[in-house]
């Protein structure tokens, strides 16, 4: 039996449809769209849940949000932007997708980015992995003392904490301090050889932010404003995201 093709007419309401015609450049309409596929090309998440950026678009440009609402394919783009950089038109699908995303319902979205999203807004680290500001520096102080204790050349070696009035304020992906403290120290020694003002902050230290990735605009916000107070409250002059 043959599948049943898409019936298209009407006038079919859309939530998306507002925010495609927004990306278009310089306020054009959909067609300028080629449907060339440049995008589909080269993105990483093409053919997964029978979905790529074309496509995505297009059932977009179509008012197909009920079908674009069931596809878990938005969680699976990965921001990466490919798709505009080869766009010839410049389409911007990824703006896009987040909105796609901030439609789901909340407790809808994907449990490992809700998690980790509800994890960083627990305390003023912005840990996704929950480190507290005390675990944060006994991990730091620890990993440093055996790094002078042990390796040549490094004997001076310092990872400061709240130092007020340094040049670079660094950020951390909290997974490195919880899960792989060892691997904080290569970015350690560099600062150390070249001599760098740096310091981290015992709050807003986390590199991380899941919100941004959930579409959770107000708490996304939320973080970036604990951060940047983190930042100010220490007079750095340059803040330094891993991420």
């Amino acid at each position: 039996m043959a599948e049943e093709a898409i019936k298209l007419g009407g006038k079919k309401k859309s939530m998306f449809i507002d925010k495609v015609k927004q990306i278009i450049p310089d306020g054009g309409n959909l067609n300028l769209c080629l449907t060339c596929g440049a995008c589909s090309s080269g993105c990483p998440a093409t053919g997964l849940e029978g979905m790529d950026p074309r496509k995505f678009l297009r059932m977009a440009a179509l008012g197909m949000d009920e079908e674009l609402l069931k596809s878990n394919w938005a969680w699976m783009c990965t921001m990466c932007q490919r798709c505009i950089y080869v766009c010839p038109m410049k389409i911007d699908i990824p703006q896009l997708v987040f909105n796609v995303r901030n439609s789901w319902p909340r407790e809808g979205r994907p449990k490992g980015i809700l998690g980790s999203c509800d994890m960083a807004l627990k305390n003023d680290t912005c840990s996704a992995m929950g480190a507290t500001e005390e675990d944060w520096r006994f991990v730091v102080e620890d990993v440093a003392e055996e790094v002078r204790e042990t390796q040549e050349g490094f004997e001076n070696l310092q990872a400061p904490m709240d130092k007020v009035g340094a040049e670079f304020f660094l950020n951390q992906n909290s997974r490195e301090p919880v899960t792989e403290p060892d691997e904080m120290v290569p970015l350690w020694k560099i600062l150390h050889l070249v001599g760098a003002d740096w310091t981290y902050g015992s709050k807003g230290w986390a590199a991380e932010n899941y919100c941004l990735f959930m579409a959770d605009n107000e708490n996304w916000k939320h973080i970036v404003e604990v951060k940047a107070k983190a930042v100010d409250d220490l007079k750095c002059k340059v803040w330094l995201n891993t991420e």
